[in-house]
């Protein structure tokens, strides 16, 4: 083989991965974001090992909805962060939390045996959230939370296996980095969100 050859196949090679890059890049960084489920406080939703794709700009453009299962930054001493899901290219010193939007900014949430009951606006009586996904509905608790501005109530879908608004309070938004679009693995799992 010439040099000349060579040398082109070279520069052809190093053209394909630096445009690759271009394009990879952004889109890692600015769009979306794997992470690896670790433990059980989503259960039965999501398994410990679930390779999930994260939707970092769905919430720069809108909020977060009821039900919308978000990943979010440890909203107090992020030493003390619960290993429940580990940004797949970052330190383990941080681990994310992933947790479904129960409640709304100006919503009030009351946990008792019955479930979990919202009152707002256009309910000041209150609803009984219909939670379908649930394998076990009790709430482990009784508690009622105002929630002020950019605030969310969140709980794991394993009520009895998770650390979550019922222990350290309202989240505010500004800790949320996205919500699941896709699970990746196991491919026969695979679901877009």
């Amino acid at each position: 083989m010439s040099f000349q050859k060579i040398r082109s196949f070279v520069w052809e090679t190093a053209k394909l991965v630096f445009i690759s890059l271009v394009i990879i890049l952004p889109i890692r960084y600015f769009l979306v974001e794997p992470f690896f489920v670790l433990g059980a406080s989503m259960e039965p939703t999501f398994q410990n090992g679930d390779y999930l794709v994260i939707n970092e700009i769905s919430y720069l453009t809108g909020k977060p909805n009821r039900g919308d299962v978000v990943v979010f930054q440890y909203p107090h001493n992020p030493k003390e962060c619960e290993s429940i899901v580990y940004q797949f290219t970052h330190s383990k010193n941080c681990p994310y939390y992933i947790k479904r939007v129960i409640a709304l900014p100006g919503e009030t949430v009351i946990l008792n045996d019955r479930g979990v009951l919202i009152k707002n606006a256009e309910s000041p009586d209150g609803f009984f959230l219909k939670e379908e996904y649930l394998a076990n509905k009790e709430t482990y608790g009784n508690t009622t939370t105002a929630l002020g501005n950019e605030e969310y109530f969140v709980m794991g879908d394993n009520r009895g296996h998770s650390s979550d608004s019922r222990m350290w309070g309202p989240l505010a938004r500004k800790y949320m980095t996205g919500k699941v679009l896709l699970r990746a693995f196991p491919f026969e799992k695979a679901t877009l969100y």
